[in-house]
C-alpha cells in the first residue's frame, strides 16, 4: 500500500490476522498507535519509511502480553522499518518487540541516543540508523543486544569510539562507523567486541593509530581506513590483525611509515588485498611489504613513486598490481622494473614513466633494456653517465646518540648530500612524530657539483620530557631520506654529601664516612 494518502495504519478485517508483510512506505502516518497494530497477529515485517511520524511513544508497538491475545497481538514482527521519517527522541520501552531482529531508522532526526533504549530487543541482529546526525551514543545505548551481528551508523557526527556505547555487544560482526567526525579510539573500546569481523573507519578525522588501537580483533577479516588523515602508525599496529584479508588506507599520509619503518605489516599472513593508493610515497623499500605471504592484490596508484627496491616485489604472489606514476627515478637500480612489469603481465595496470635523468624524462620503463642485475658488468651505456648521479638525498652524517645534563643545551647534526640542485627540505621526528615547533638551523653549499645540506636540531634547557629517539627526514623532488635514530637520555644532577666525623679509636685518628646521602635534584 505504497505511495498513498493513509494517515493511519488502516484496518483490513479479517485479513488482517493472516498477513505477514505490510509496506506503508510514502503514505502521510504521522503516529503509530498500538491499537492500529492488534489486528496484524501475524506480521512479521512493517515499512513505515518515507511517512510523516515524528514521535514514537513508549507502546507504540504491542509486546506480547495475554491481555492482547484476544485481540491478537504482533509478537511475531521480525523487521520494522522507520526510515525517512522526522524521528527526534526514542523515549524509555519505546521497542518491546522481544522477536524483532531487523529494525530500520534511517534518515531521521535522532541526535542523541540515550542509555538501554534497546533493551527489550534481545532477538535484534542489525540495526541501521544513517544518516540521523547522532552525535553521541550514552553508556549502554546498545546494552541488551547481545545477539546484535550488525551495527550500521554512517553518515553521522560521532567522535569517538569507546566501549560506554560498545558494552555488551559480544556477539557483533560488522561495524560500519564511516563518514562520521572520529577522531579518537578509545584503548578499551574493543573489549567486548572480539568477534568483529568487518570493521568500516573510512571517511573520519582520525591522525594516528597507536600499537594497541586493533587489539583484540584477531577475527577481523575486513579493515577501511580510508579518507582520514592518518600520518603516524605505531609500531606493530596490525600485528594482532593475523586473520585479516582486506586492508584499504587508501587517501591518507602514512608515507613516513611506508618509506621509513621496517615490517609494517608484518603478523598479517592472511592478508589478500592492500590498498595504499594516494599516501603520497615516494619510495618502495626492500621490506615494506614484508610478511606479506598471501597478498595478491596491490595498489599503489595515485602516489608519485619515484624508486622502487628491486627486492620490494620478490617474495608476493601478486594476481594485480595497479601503478601510475611519471616520477620514476630511472636510475641503474630501477633498469629491471619494465622487464618485470612484462613478466609478471601487469602492463595494462601499470603506467610508470621516467621523470630523471633528463635524457629519460617521459619515457616508458617499458622501453629501458634490461641488462641483468645491478651489480653485473659491464654498465649498459646509456647509464653509464648516471652512475654518479644521486639526486635523492643521500645522508653522509647521522644524529649521533647523546646523554645530558638536565638543563643543558643539546645540538643533533644531519649531513645529506645530492647531486641535484632541487631544494631541500628537513623536519625532525621525535618517537616517529614530527616537530612542527623545534629550533632547526639549516646549512647548504656547493661542492664538486654536488649540494651538501647540513640540519641542526636544538634543545634548549633540556627536560625528562625530551627523551626520546631522534631523527631527521630530508627531502627534496626525488624523495626522501632517514637518519637512523639517535637516543637522547636525560639525566639529573647528582651530589653527593659525606658526613664525616673523627672517631678516635685507641690512640689512631680514623676519619670514617659515617653518613652517605645522594640527594637527585629534579
Amino acid at each position: 500500500m505504497n505511495q498513498n494518502e493513509l494517515t493511519a495504519v488502516p484496518f483490513l478485517g479479517d485479513a488482517s490476522s493472516n498477513i505477514t508483510v505490510l509496506s506503508l512506505v510514502h503514505n502521510r502516518i504521522s503516529e503509530v498507535v498500538a491499537e492500529q497494530l492488534l489486528p496484524y497477529s501475524s506480521l512479521e515485517s512493517l515499512d513505515l519509511s518515507s511517512n510523516s511520524i515524528s514521535e514514537l511513544k513508549g507502546g507504540s508497538f504491542p509486546p506480547m502480553q495475554l491481555k492482547y491475545l484476544c485481540f491478537g497481538n504482533i509478537s511475531s514482527l521480525l523487521v520494522l522499518k522507520i526510515n525517512q521519517n522526522r524521528l527526534s527522541v526514542l523515549p524509555d520501552k519505546v521497542f518491546t518487540l522481544s522477536q524483532l531482529q531487523v529494525l530500520e531508522l534511517r534518515r531521521n532526526r535522532i541526535r542523541v541516543v540515550e542509555s538501554l533504549i534497546f533493551k527489550e530487543l534481545k532477538a535484534l541482529k542489525s540495526l541501521k540508523m544513517q544518516r540521523n546526525g547522532i552525535t553521541k551514543l550514552m553508556d549502554g545505548a546498545l546494552f541488551g543486544l547481545e545477539n546484535m551481528e550488525e551495527l550500521e551508523l554512517e553518515y553521522n557526527n560521532l567522535t569517538e569510539l569507546n566501549k560506554g556505547w560498545l558494552y555488551g555487544l559480544h556477539m557483533l560482526r560488522i561495524l560500519r562507523v564511516n563518514q562520521n567526525n572520529i577522531g579518537l579510539i578509545r584503548a578499551d573500546a574493543w573489549e567486548f567486541c572480539h568477534r568483529l569481523e568487518e570493521l568500516d573507519l573510512s571517511f573520519n578525522h582520525l591522525s594516528r593509530l597507536e600499537d594497541w588501537v586493533f587489539s583484540g580483533l584477531s577475527l577481523l577479516q575486513s579493515l577501511n581506513l580510508g579518507d582520514n588523515q592518518i600520518a603516524h602508525l605505531g609500531e606493530g599496529v596490525f600485528s594482532s590483525l593475523a586473520n585479516i584479508r582486506t586492508l584499504d588506507i587508501r587517501n591518507n599520509e602514512i608515507s613516513l611509515a611506508i618509506e621509513d619503518l621496517v615490517g609494517m605489516f608484518v603478523g598479517l599472513k592472511r592478508l589478500n588485498s592492500l590498498v595504499l593508493q594516494n599516501n603520497k610515497i615516494r619510495t618502495i623499500t626492500k621490506r615494506a611489504f614484508e610478511g606479506l605471504m598471501e597478498l595478491e592484490h596491490l595498489d599503489l596508484s595515485k602516489n608519485g613513486i619515484m624508486s622502487i627496491h628491486p627486492d620490494a616485489f620478490t617474495h608476493l604472489k601478486l594476481k594485480t598490481l595497479d601503478l601510475n606514476t611519471s616520477s620514476l627515478l630511472c636510475d641503474c637500480q630501477l633498469q629491471w622494473l619494465g622487464q618485470w612489469l612484462i613478466d609478471s603481465q601487469f602492463q595494462q595496470s601499470c603506467t610508470a614513466v621516467c621523470a630523471h635523468p633528463a635524457f629519460l624524462t617521459g619515457s616508458s620503463v617499458y622501453l629501458m633494456p634490461f641488462y641483468g642485475p645491478v651489480t653485473k658488468c659491464p654498465w649498459p651505456p646509456f647509464l653509464f653517465c648516471f652512475l654518479y648521479d644521486f639526486p635523492k638525498p643521500q645522508i653522509s652524517s647521522h644524529p649521533k646518540t647523546a646523554v645530558a645534563l638536565r638543563g643543558t643545551n643539546v645540538t643533533l647534526n644531519c649531513s645529506v648530500f645530492s647531486s641535484s640542485d632541487s631544494p631541500m627540505s628537513t623536519a625532525w621526528r621525535k618517537d616517529g612524530e614530527v616537530l612542527y615547533e623545534a629550533q632547526v638551523q639549516n646549512y647548504a653549499q656547493y661542492q664538486d657539483h654536488r649540494l651538501l645540506y647540513t640540519t641542526v636540531l636544538h634543545l634548549l634547557n633540556v627536560n625528562f620530557t625530551d627523551e626520546g629517539q631522534y631523527q631527521c627526514v630530508v627531502s627534496n623532488h626525488f624523495g626522501s631520506n632517514y637518519s637512523t635514530l639517535a637516543k637522547l637520555t636525560v639525566n639529573g644532577y647528582k651530589l653527593r654529601f659525606c658526613l664525616c666525623i673523627l672517631i678516635t679509636i685507641q690512640t689512631k685518628m680514623l676519619h670514617t664516612c659515617y653518613l652517605d646521602y645522594l640527594f637527585t635534584l629534579f
